[in-house]
Order: structure tokens, then C-alpha cells, then sequence
């Protein structure tokens, strides 16, 4: 056995690593960066206006950061408020990934700045589709059947 694998635990694939996530979950310290990379990038896309047609006039809010162990990769999740359409973002963003990048190296303080790889950050839509099937009537019907069947606290 190798020793990065010594405890028999099971890694993720590739994916899983480039995400930041590992069997212990993000260290502080790659918490802490990829907040401070959220936060830069998130000035950077407020204040800036682009000459990629594609993102010309177009409100990009950057929601989370995930390093990886190494801290050479960093997958950004983006979204756009109000609207569902940021995956027609994706190629003009891999093009402005450089730019971004030197910005990047210019305000932080880190050894190497990472490659930024960016994801379309879909958990604001996930909640919002479960949401309106919490509020069906079948499932309301079911879910104040329950409540009845409970006796009251005082």
C-alpha cells in the first residue's frame, strides 16, 4: 500500500479533487484561501466590464470557491440572480480565466495562484424546485396530516 492510501480509506476521482473535497473535507487553510479568491473575484466581476462580448453588460455573482489540496486548481461556482441561463457563460469565462488570474495574482498574497476552472452554481435552483413541490397541495394535505396525528406540547 502506498502511504497516501495507508488508512484504506477510499479517495474520490479526479473531480472530487479538483472540487477541493476529500474523505476529511477542505483544511482551514484552503477554506480561508478560496474565501479570500471568492471575495477578490467577486470585486473583480462587480467593478469590471469585460470586452468578451459574451459577458459585456451581464451581473456575475461568484458564490463559492473550492481549492484543491494543492492549491494549484480552484473551481469557482457562478450564477446569475434571477436567471438560469449561466451555463452560456462558461466559454466566455474560460476565456477571461487568464486576466483573472493575474488580477488574482496581483491581490492576493499566496505562493502560486491557482487555475481557475468555473461551474454554474445550480443549488439556488435545487432549492427553489424543492420548494414549490413543498408547497403541492398533495404534499401540503400529507404534511398537515402529520401535524394532526402528533399531540399538542404545552
Amino acid at each position: 500500500m502506498s502511504r497516501r492510501h495507508g488508512s484504506g480509506s477510499k479517495t474520490g476521482g479526479p473531480a472530487d479533487y479538483f472540487a477541493g473535497l476529500s474523505s476529511s473535507g477542505p483544511s482551514q487553510r484552503q477554506l480561508r484561501v478560496g474565501e479570500e479568491v471568492r471575495r477578490v473575484l467577486a470585486e473583480l466581476f462587480a467593478r469590471t466590464t469585460f470586452r468578451d462580448p459574451d459577458l459585456s453588460d451581464v451581473a456575475i455573482t461568484v458564490t463559492e470557491v473550492r481549492l484543491a489540496p494543492d492549491f494549484k486548481h480552484a473551481t469557482v461556482f457562478v450564477t446569475r440572480l434571477g436567471r438560469s441561463d449561466v451555463a452560456a457563460l462558461l466559454p466566455g469565462l474560460k476565456r477571461v480565466a487568464p486576466w483573472l488570474r493575474t488580477q488574482l495574482a496581483h491581490k492576493l498574497t499566496v505562493r502560486t495562484v491557482p487555475e481557475l476552472h468555473f461551474q454554474p452554481d445550480t443549488a439556488l435552483d435545487t432549492a427553489m424546485h424543492v420548494d414549490s413541490l413543498l408547497r403541492l397541495p398533495e404534499v401540503q394535505r400529507d404534511l398537515g396530516s402529520a401535524d394532526k396525528d402528533q399531540p399538542e406540547e404545552d
